[in-house]
């Protein structure tokens, strides 16, 4: 999101890529405010998008402030894409979401402004609901004073703690009861928790919702991801702020890339394929082999090659770990089908919870609307309860999670009714439903556009 990182492009081989809140490099030979301020119109911006007339220009605006990123865009430290994904349009309210500390933020970009909007020119494109994007911003300006994006360190202390106890208990559960079939599944299924609550954990950290600097926030999350995993920092920032940014906009949202090489996702792009008579899969029996596919999918996105040089040093330390701790109970084939079985048991849990609350939900082209209603459209929620908390890493509150990204998770339920009073002003629907019922709508939103594609491509 403009600055951010969730989660690119445009970093280079062997670059690790910071995520949001990170100071933006200034640009050499660049001077902020020379000249008179050039004014300019919400269809000149527009047309600034990398497509079009305009070839690869790309601006967009930041509290009436026009920046020119065609050049910046390779170099912004959360990845080309990103940034990208809002140019031609008001990026204000994620520029806003996604930044710790904005002010230093702001003096980098200095260099890239090249004038602001017109006088006769509203802040952000008419086609957006002028009073929602107000209240929202009113609404963001009551969380400030509440003081609810502020974190209780304690609370991620115990996180950790539990997620270490965990981890010793599952090695001391074969070193006391040895490698049988009854201990080693045990401590599979605490593994596999393990791997589950350190995902939630790492998820937090790469939101900077722990500490004030964004500095701080990195390392630690670095360590929970790379050590802790085994998996890179690089590839979640370049993939997690791209869906943070345009939740469930194909072609912007990483995670619905799945359309439509793997499945046809969404009403409208599934009939889209239909009539185009595209089929890269038997799309209306994708419900059924959504669980065969999904934990080989993200496993497969999970350990690419793209780490840097960094992530590998500490994905190296947690296979060096694991190995380590297990081969001499184990062996080596023993230790191998832990490490798979354990796998399995966090990409399956992983899966769950992540698309329950978007496979269900609007997906489409980017059709630039206002930030409050490109979240609620995106998104939904799943009840409250002790264990709901728990197993979902407080991401059934997704809703709350998308509007405000650097919230502390155990602040979300303090901030839930002030989101539903919102909707409720507007007319927008807020969604949260049981665990089950939740888990049950992915099958059944997938059986839905399957059946979509199929009447598209045999009658259309």
């Amino acid at each position: 999101p403009v600055g951010g990182g969730t989660r690119g492009g445009g970093a280079g081989p062997g670059r690790a890529e910071p995520s949001p809140g990170e100071p933006i490099p200034a640009m050499e030979g660049s001077e902020p405010g020379r000249g008179e301020m050039r004014r300019f119109t919400w269809e000149e911006i527009g047309q600034r998008s990398g497509r079009g007339p305009a070839g690869q220009e790309r601006w967009l605006v930041i509290d009436r402030k026009v920046y020119d990123i065609s050049h910046f865009c390779r170099r912004h430290p959360g990845g080309s894409r990103v940034i990208s994904h809002y140019a031609g349009q008001d990026a204000t309210d994620p520029f806003i979401a996604f930044h710790l500390d904005k002010a230093l933020v702001r003096k980098y970009m200095n260099p890239l402004l090249i004038g602001e909007l017109a006088p006769d020119q509203p802040s952000f494109e008419p086609s957006k609901n002028k009073k929602l994007v107000e209240d929202f911003r009113e609404l963001r300006a009551t969380v400030e004073k509440m003081g609810l994006l502020q974190p209780n360190h304690a609370f991620f202390i115990l996180c950790l703690c539990h997620i270490l106890v965990l981890d010793v208990a599952a090695w001391l559960i074969i070193w006391y009861f040895g490698a049988s079939l009854v201990p080693f599944l045990f401590s599979a299924v605490l593994l596999g928790t393990v791997q589950a609550q350190a995902g939630w954990l790492q998820h937090d950290f790469g939101h900077l919702s722990v500490f004030s600097k964004s500095r701080w926030n990195h390392w630690v999350h670095k360590f929970v991801i790379g050590h802790l995993k085994g998996a890179p920092a690089s590839w979640w920032n370049h993939l997690h702020f791209q869906h943070h940014a345009k939740p469930n906009c194909f072609r912007k949202d990483p995670d619905v890339n799945m359309h439509p090489l793997f499945f046809a996702l969404g009403k409208t792009l599934s009939v889209e394929l239909g009539v185009q008579k595209k089929k890269f899969m038997p799309y209306n029996h994708q419900h059924k082999y959504f669980f065969i596919s999904d934990q080989k999918f993200f496993l497969l996105m999970k350990f690419s090659l793209s780490a840097v040089l960094q992530d590998l040093a500490w994905m190296l330390s947690f296979y060096i770990r694991f190995f380590l701790t297990y081969f001499p109970f184990l062996g080596v084939k023993g230790t191998l089908g832990l490490h798979l079985l354990v796998r399995f048991i966090e990409s399956n849990w992983f899966v769950w919870v992540t698309q329950m609350n978007h496979i269900p939900m609007h997906i489409d082209y980017d059709k630039n609307v206002d930030w409050f209603s490109t979240q609620l459209q995106a998104t939904c929620n799943v009840h409250q309860s002790w264990f709901n908390d728990w197993f979902s890493g407080h991401l059934n509150f997704q809703i709350e999670h998308h509007l405000f990204p650097t919230m502390p998770r155990h602040n979300y339920w303090k901030v839930a009714p002030l989101v539903k009073s919102l909707c409720a002003k507007h007319g927008i629907e807020y969604q949260c439903k049981p665990l089950l019922t939740a888990f049950a709508d992915i099958v059944h939103s997938l059986k839905d556009s399957g059946e979509l594609w199929l009447d598209a491509y045999l009658h259309k």
